[in-house]
């Protein structure tokens, strides 16, 4: 959550990302026009949103179940439902923070992409559960 709170100031603003993405992406390729770094560049931030939001819920879904090795503790909505909900709130008020960061703006948008990454991440530690019993 630190991390993420401080990609949330002017640290993780478009402008300080172009600065990475921007030259990486003209190494490859050196003719790449900027419009395609900036279509790039968004893809980057938002898979970034999906993954760190992702990561985010599975650490919470794990805070809350305490899983031990061998664990027959069976699926639990509540542990589930805890850690998409903390997410979800994490990401909102990630979001209204932005809003105050004069380089940043807040999103709709930027909290749906977040809750569809730890919804994922939630979705995929149920199913490896599942798989994992079938062993």
């Amino acid at each position: 959550m630190f991390i993420i709170f401080g990609m949330s100031t002017n640290a993780g603003s478009t402008q300080n990302t172009s600065r990475i993405i921007g030259p990486i992406l003209r190494w490859f390729n050196p003719d790449i026009p900027d419009e395609t770094i900036r279509s790039i560049q968004l893809v980057i931030r938002k898979c970034a949103h999906f993954t760190e939001y992702g990561i985010l819920a599975a650490l919470l879904w794990r805070a809350r179940r305490k899983p031990l090795r061998d664990d027959s503790l069976p699926w639990l909505r509540s542990h589930a439902a805890f850690a998409f909900l903390g997410a979800a709130a994490f990401a909102i008020s990630d979001e209204w923070h932005q809003s105050y960061v004069p380089s940043r703006e807040g999103s709709l948008r930027d909290v749906s992409i977040d809750c569809a990454g730890a919804a994922f991440a939630i979705w995929l530690l149920w199913w490896a559960g599942r798989r994992r019993r079938k062993w």
